[in-house]
């Protein structure tokens, strides 16, 4: 008999539980328990998501130096998109590290009932992986894409900083709705990051389509096609929650390679489109000058010493 403490290192070395990737087992000292304990059902990661985190990780890496290497010829004071856009993917590549080597899981417990009619209900705990290393890389990357979309389209610092803080809020909601042990904590913490997600879309979409029109039809086509296309796959985050981390409807496994995919489209692949564009699209550019691209300039210090 496998005790529940053991599983964590086990997670930990990439030993699974059981053939499945859901495994019960039951705590309590002793061959003949006088109270039968209550059995508790962990959910863990199998090997084809160890290997798909793995995979993920070495893209997300690929991706940083590829980025990196279009910046090359740019000059400073116009590379705040491409730096931006790096640092998208390196955060998720040190995320994805965190994942696929064990450093960043933990588990989410909650009590659970088998309704039967004529026994008595059985209740059991369901402990359930949780990769909180992906919240922390949500926290992060998600309002970094919102700036590279608030610089395309030239949106104004006020709703640029809403958006933002909003975006953060909705990361954050998504954590702690992945530990709640009620479900008013996860569903609760799900609908405040859902109201959260209306007001990215309110600041960045409709002040973005107002602000964009000034650069031109070229720019403008390029902000709609990847505001749509971001807020299409955000959308798809939170349904994927719902089933997964919310309702427990899908292996861990599963939830890790749908994850996956929208992680790579909406780093990677958003990165892609949106650098390869702004070398087509001249009025793309952002032009940053000052202590951006010449630091800061000496005139104007007083130094000790040199007045006579």
């Amino acid at each position: 008999m496998i005790h529940p403490e053991q599983v964590a290192e086990m997670v930990y070395a990439g030993i699974k539980p059981a053939a499945t990737s859901t495994a019960t087992f039951t705590s309590g000292p002793g061959p003949i328990p006088t109270v039968i304990p209550t059995p508790t059902q962990y959910e863990v990661s199998g090997e084809t998501g160890h290997r798909t985190l793995w995979t993920v990780f070495a893209l997300m890496v690929l991706s940083s130096g590829v980025f990196s290497i279009l910046s090359w010829n740019i000059p400073v004071s116009k590379r705040l998109l491409h730096v931006v856009t790096t640092l998208i993917t390196i955060t998720a590549s040190l995320s994805y590290f965190a994942m696929a080597s064990g450093h960043a899981t933990s588990f989410s417990c909650t009590t659970a009932r088998d309704h039967h009619k004529h026994v008595p209900d059985q209740y059991y705990t369901e402990c359930r992986q949780v990769f909180w290393a992906r919240y922390v890389d949500w926290a992060i990357t998600t309002p970094l894409l919102l700036l590279d979309l608030c610089l395309l389209a030239g949106v104004d610092g006020a709703h640029t900083l809403m958006a933002i803080v909003a975006d953060i809020i909705m990361a954050l909601s998504g954590l702690f709705a992945a530990y709640g042990t009620t479900a008013t904590q996860r569903w609760g913490w799900y609908a405040i990051g859902c109201i959260s997600y209306l007001f990215v879309i309110w600041h960045v979409a409709l002040h973005g389509a107002r602000a964009v029109q000034a650069k031109g039809q070229g720019v403008s086509r390029l902000f709609g096609s990847l505001a749509l296309f971001t807020f299409l796959l955000w959308t798809a985050y939170p349904i994927v929650w719902g089933i997964a981390d919310g309702a427990h409807k899908t292996t861990v496994d599963t939830e890790i390679i749908i994850y996956a995919v929208l992680d790579l489209l909406a780093k990677p692949f958003f990165g892609l489109w949106l650098l390869f564009s702004h070398r087509a699209i001249a009025d793309t550019a952002v032009d940053v000058g000052g202590w951006w691209s010449n630091g800061l300039a000496s005139e104007g210090r007083i130094r000790i010493g040199e007045e006579d």
